[in-house]
């Protein structure tokens, strides 16, 4: 039975239960402080999964299996005489044989707190009240009993009367546990039977689980030749030639140096530090040891693929000195250091002096690497201008095809990496299949859409051996903070094309777009040239924007792999320790009906994610990690192409780090830095609304209309809607004559989208905008709310029919819910647009909603009167709330350029 307590912040539970008939595996994550989330994976135990007859597809399923979401909000903490409070849900997509739905209260008693009893009610699954105690005993720690009434209905449970669940009852059950470290378990003896459950969890809010006793140490200056004249260094190539090389020893890559009038400059990246202010203070270090006399200053620029991402300058050496050493403190060392993104004039160009032909690479040879990068043992080349050679082994698991509920695919893999010029790659992977049961995957898909996955099967099926990559990407810096990509080739096992992507990173480190478009054909089932008939071309548009709790909504809109055309939303959150656990759901033109899809309700792509960044299990850093998903395997719908080179994906990490605090991150590798907010931000977290929202509604109470202003407002507005009940009857039979109009079609089709699109801009302006445009946009939001709450308690009153019902003009209809009177749209749509009217002096904006409300007269789901009193109302609610709330003293923005800089900033107080 569930409990109001929620795991600590980003713990991941995993284990396995058996409550007879039901086995379950199960992942619990607590993805929010106050939201924990489960995935169970259950079988049922004497019930087959497919009825079909022995040796026909689908009769080595075995037992029945299900796909169960859960989730549990806490929506009140406990405090010192209120319990917690939570209500949560189950099952919440699919099948939904498990679903239901309960709230719960839990409090803790006891000097020590080691009592914790819950109280609820549920509706489905548990049903009815429910209840436990759970007793910690101080003298005994990490164990527990637990006492419970066990509320769920058996007897109501799929396939009851076949299984064993057709036998339990409701009733107490009691249980032991015992938790240690990282490791849990649990028995209980319920009426009739006992059950049991072991789990592993892993505290992801950690940011790190082991030491990093292997890391290499900085390097040492005193290793570093004796330093000579600026003259010296520029006629001797071997001297830039020495520090490159001491470079490259540390995992330095695409090395370029100059010495430019005093200033030593520098354009690296590193292929195994994670976080970019350690590697760039190790580059520093380095370049410092190196530098000839007279350097005053030194500039590194980070890059990724040889694209510039930031820069970092220091004016004042011997500080920089001072604060290796310990001797000057971070504010003292910070008014020497400039940190910002970096334009593609800081780039150094490829050398023209022969610096880097006098570099001799020691880190190119093959070689076997046993417990290197998260791999077990792989056969690796790289060199210091990342051109890579590597050979490894790859697992890949696929779930629950009707054949069989496990199918697997071992293969080795290898990857070859070519630079072929400045930010010109040639990237391939090779796969030989070396076991594998995926192909005993026969039946055919009988997918109506154009079959982009759903034969992957016959991919696997086609050759051992298989070309999964081969192409050429280029890479380009078109201006500060505006990234492109152009690729070519094979992109993946199923597809190989053309196209490219563009990223455009705002200095507001919230958000990001990018626009991705690919001419596609499919390849053919032998993976090596051959081909298909099929192609097409998918343009996806990204909105990337960051929010509280280090999340990250995508939302990615545009043309996918079978031509459906729709909106993609992922979901994700970053734990302190680079763990990332997420989530995406898609909805598209495509109509997916096979199971459990139907022509009613088709089939939309979903799924879950997680990565796991190695470093925080290995003891020494590194940029690898691993990761996972569960999702469709042979769905068509929502599907898209393996991108070449994901730009987003490729400058996420370098300019989280950028943008973090001062962005310099354990630059100096000190032991007093680890405390520090560079090296571990705060987590920015939702702050109370409670504040915000009392000024909000004292402000609208205050400043309400007078009786006076609300008479005469609702003369006028009654006048109104009377002057549009007399075209009301002319309007409509117009409007019915021309229903097979195009133009009229549109008309509606705008009218319909048009309050989606105004709310959108409201939400874009609470986004986006300045604190002037942001207090704007909440006030629209209110008047949407508002003005949508009171129409559609206006429809159930007044149960109006619309004009489509053919009933007349004011006949009830018998659908109180689907009333016309008044119209929803044009009253969220006056609502949305009425605040930014007169903050702005845009009178231009009331046509827009007129023009939009119309159009539902258009498609004669509303009477010319219901638009004019929906418009009214929306009005009515905008201005007063504009009155009320427009003068937000506690927000200030301001803009104060600088010689080398812009600051702007926006505060609030309360």
């Amino acid at each position: 039975m569930p409990s109001a307590s929620v795991e600590y912040d980003g713990m991941l539970s995993i284990g396995y239960g058996y409550d007879r008939p039901y086995g379950n595996f199960w992942v619990t994550s607590t993805v929010l402080p106050f939201l924990q989330v489960t995935g169970r994976y259950v079988s049922i135990a004497g019930t087959p999964g497919f009825t079909f007859e022995p040796g026909q597809y689908g009769s080595e399923y075995g037992r029945y299996k299900d796909k169960v979401v859960d989730a549990k909000l806490q929506v009140l903490k406990e405090s010192t005489w209120m319990p917690a409070f939570a209500v949560g849900a189950t099952d919440l997509l699919g099948t939904e044989l498990f679903k239901g739905q309960y709230i719960v209260a839990t409090k803790t008693f006891g000097q020590a707190r080691n009592i914790e009893a819950s109280l609820g009610y549920g509706n489905g699954r548990p049903d009815g009240v429910f209840g436990g105690v759970r007793w910690a005993p101080t003298w005994m720690p990490g164990w527990a009993a637990v006492a419970e009434y066990d509320a769920n209905d058996y007897q109501r449970d799929f396939r009851a009367s076949t299984t064993s669940a057709g036998e339990r009852s409701k009733g107490v059950a009691v249980g032991l546990e015992y938790r240690w470290g990282w490791l849990g378990a649990q028995i209980a003896r319920h009426r009739d039977h006992f059950s049991a459950n072991a789990y592993v969890s892993i505290p992801f809010a950690e940011r790190e689980f082991l030491p990093k006793l292997l890391e290499p140490a900085p390097f040492n200056p005193k290793k570093a030749p004796a330093r000579v004249s600026a003259a010296e260094w520029q006629k001797n190539a071997g001297h830039g030639a020495q520090l490159v090389q001491a470079l490259a020893r540390q995992n330095f890559r695409n090395i370029r140096v100059e010495l430019d009038s005093g200033t030593l400059k520098l354009t690296l990246t590193n292929s195994r530090i994670s976080n970019m202010g350690r590697a760039i203070g190790r580059a520093t270090r380095t370049a410092l040891a190196f530098a000839p006399q007279g350097t005053r200053a030194i500039h590194v620029t980070y890059t990724r693929l040889e694209q510039p991402i930031a820069t970092y300058e220091f004016f004042d050496l011997q500080r920089l000195t001072d604060y290796f050493t310990g001797l000057v403190d971070r504010e003292a060392f910070l008014q020497t250091v400039l940190v910002r993104y970096a334009n593609p004039a800081d780039r150094v160009g490829e050398d023209e002096s022969g610096l880097l032909a006098a570099v001799r690479d020691e880190n190119a040879g093959l070689g076997v690497r046993v417990n290197q990068d998260g791999e077990m043992v792989q056969l690796r080349s790289e060199d210091r201008e990342s051109n890579r050679f590597r050979i490894a082994p790859r697992a890949s698991f696929f779930f629950n095809d009707p054949s069989g509920a496990l199918r697997y695919e071992v293969a080795a893999v290898s990857n070859f990496d070519k630079r072929l010029g400045e930010g010109l790659y040639f990237n391939s992977a090779l796969k030989l299949n070396l076991f594998e049961n995926v192909s005993g995957v026969t039946q055919a898909s009988n997918s109506l859409l154009p079959h982009v996955r759903t034969d992957i099967a016959e991919y696997k099926r086609g050759s051992r051996f298989k070309i999964n990559r081969a192409l050429l990407n280029k890479y380009m810096t078109l201006d500060e903070r505006l990234y492109a990509r152009v690729s070519g080739g094979l992109y993946e096992e199923m597809y190989r094309g053309a196209g490219g992507q563009i990223l455009y990173l705002p200095k507001d480190t919230r958000w990001a777009v990018d626009l991705s478009v690919d001419a596609l054909e499919q390849r053919g089932f032998k993976g090596l040239f051959d081909k298909r008939d099929y192609r097409t071309v998918t343009a996806l548009g990204a909105l990337h924007y960051k929010l509280p709790y280090d999340m990250t909504v995508t939302a990615r809109a545009g043309r996918f792999l079978a031509r459906d055309e729709g909106v993609r939303m992922e979901f994700k959150r970053r734990f302190p320790s680079g763990v990332e656990i997420g989530a995406w759901y898609t909805k598209t033109s495509g109509k997916d009906i096979t199971n459990p899809g139907t022509p009613a309700d088709p089939y939309n792509d979903k799924g879950v994610f997680l990565s796991v960044p190695l470093n925080i299990m290995l003891l020494s850093d590194t940029q690898a990690s691993a990761g996972f998903a569960i999702a469709p395997w042979t769905r068509d719908v929502g599907q898209m192409v393996a991108s070449p080179g994901d730009l987003y994906d490729l400058m996420e990490d370098p300019r989280r780090d950028l943008t973090t605090v001062d962005g310099l991150g354990n630059f100096a590798e000190r032991k007093d830095e680890h405390n520090h907010p560079g090296v571990n931000p705060p987590m920015r977290t939702l702050p109370s609304p409670w504040p915000a929202f009392r000024w909000r509604l004292e402000q609208s109470v205050s400043n309400s209309p007078t009786l006076p202003q609300w008479a005469k407002g609702s003369l006028l507005a009654g006048g109104a809607v009377l002057a549009g009940a007399a075209l009301d009857k002319p309007v409509d039979k117009f409007v019915a004559k021309h229903q097979d109009s195009r133009a009229v079609d549109a008309w509606g089709n705008v009218g319909k989208a048009m309050p989606v699109a105004l709310a959108g801009a409201a939400g874009a302006a609470v986004a986006f905008g300045d604190g002037r445009m942001q207090n704007i946009g909440i006030i629209s939001l209110q008047s949407i709310a508002a003005s949508g709450g009171l129409s559609m308690l206006t429809k159930r009153i007044v149960q109006r029919a619309r004009p489509s019902e053919e009933l007349g003009t004011w006949r009830r209809t018998a659908n109180r819910s689907d009333a016309s009177f008044p119209s929803n749209h044009a009253a969220v749509a006056f609502a949305a647009v009425t605040p930014f009217a007169q903050e702005y002096d845009a009178p231009w904006l009331y046509g827009l909603a007129a023009v939009g409300s119309m159009g539902r007269v258009a498609e004669r789901e509303h009477w010319v009167s219901d638009v004019v009193a929906g418009g009214m109302v929306g009005y009515a609610i905008g201005s007063w709330l504009w009155q009320a709330q427009r003068d937000d003293s506690r927000s200030q923005f301001a803009v104060v350029p600088g010689s080398k800089s812009l600051s702007v900033s926006w505060s609030t107080t309360y």
